[in-house]
């Protein structure tokens, strides 16, 4: 795709969805991977869910629908326990809630793979604890992939805790956007900031579904359990880093990945680049085998 082009908008927008009929009911499997997660964030997220749950159920049930909980933390500091307030919503919209623990930290693509290799459900929603969803959300995402049955993921529209744009969709990159967008000092983004946006797919509109994503942020990833087995889930040689853009591009040769701006959510986390010298070794270590496999780019953007 050229440098200065605009994504193209897909044909159905989810505003459709209502003068499409449901073949069937629908099934949806649900992966959150926690590491010393806040019991406050578990609940928030849970909650929300819930409550997206249950404007999807009240026009089109599903029939089946499970949640899992899958703790990488030493400490084991997720209880089943601290959800007990649901149960009664859990229970009313035939919502399993699971807890797998023991596996240790392997890694976030390998504990999101722990579910998604068992699930047999028609939709996977791959999900970061630190995520909030909007009421309508699940109704949305899933009747845009009920309608267009080409895409194999989709993204949504997210703002941050202070209620800013997230980017979660972007094009391929290459090393010098990276070192600018990460670590330099803020008038450098500033001369560089359409070369940023442009990485970022600030072109994407905000009103109409685009199928033409290169790259999807793993904090929220909606998804065809099937076209996710059909490239065995994700790449498990990344521990931390770059695992979602691998699972994209992948998930490309199935099918389109989609950004859904009406499919909207709250995301509290942050950049790689602020979370200390351990955390950048690792973005490190990924981005150096994801460029080994999928392509080194030095200056030239996509």
């Amino acid at each position: 795709m050229p440098s200065d082009s605009l994504a193209r908008p897909y044909k159905n927008s989810v505003s459709d969805h209502k003068s499409k009929p449901h073949s069937a009911a629908r099934s949806l499997s649900i992966s959150v991977v926690c590491y010393n997660s806040g019991e406050e964030q578990l609940r928030a997220l849970i909650a929300s869910l819930l409550a997206s749950l249950r404007v999807f159920q009240s026009s089109t049930p599903l029939s089946l629908v499970t949640i899992s909980l899958v703790d990488n933390s030493e400490d084991h500091n997720v209880k089943l326990d601290l959800f007990a307030t649901h149960a009664e919503d859990l229970d009313s919209l035939g919502v399993e809630l699971k807890l797998l623990q023991g596996q240790g930290n392997v890694g976030y693509g390998s504990a999101h793979n722990l579910v998604i290799r068992k699930s047999d459900a028609d939709y996977h929603l791959i999900l970061n604890p630190d995520v909030v969803l909007r009421e309508d959300c699940l109704r949305i995402g899933i009747a845009y992939l009920e309608i267009n049955t080409d895409i194999a993921m989709a993204s949504p529209y997210a703002e941050n805790a202070l209620g800013q744009k997230q980017y979660l969709c972007k094009r391929y990159p290459s090393i010098f956007t990276f070192l600018v967008r990460g670590f330099a000092p803020s008038a450098l983004r500033r001369i560089f900031r359409q070369r940023l946006a442009l990485f970022e797919m600030h072109d994407l509109s905000e009103s109409t579904p685009t199928d033409d994503v290169t790259i999807a942020s793993g904090c929220f990833m909606l998804c065809r359990t099937d076209k996710l087995n059909a490239i065995h889930g994700f790449d498990e040689n990344y521990f931390l880093y770059f695992e979602d853009f691998d699972l994209s591009l992948r998930l490309a040769g199935v099918g389109k990945i989609a950004y859904v701006p009406e499919m909207k959510i709250r995301h509290s986390g942050g950049n790689s680049a602020n979370k200390g010298w351990q955390h950048i070794k690792m973005f490190a270590r990924s981005g150096v085998r994801f460029f080994n496999t999928h392509g080194w780019r030095f200056f030239k953007q996509q």
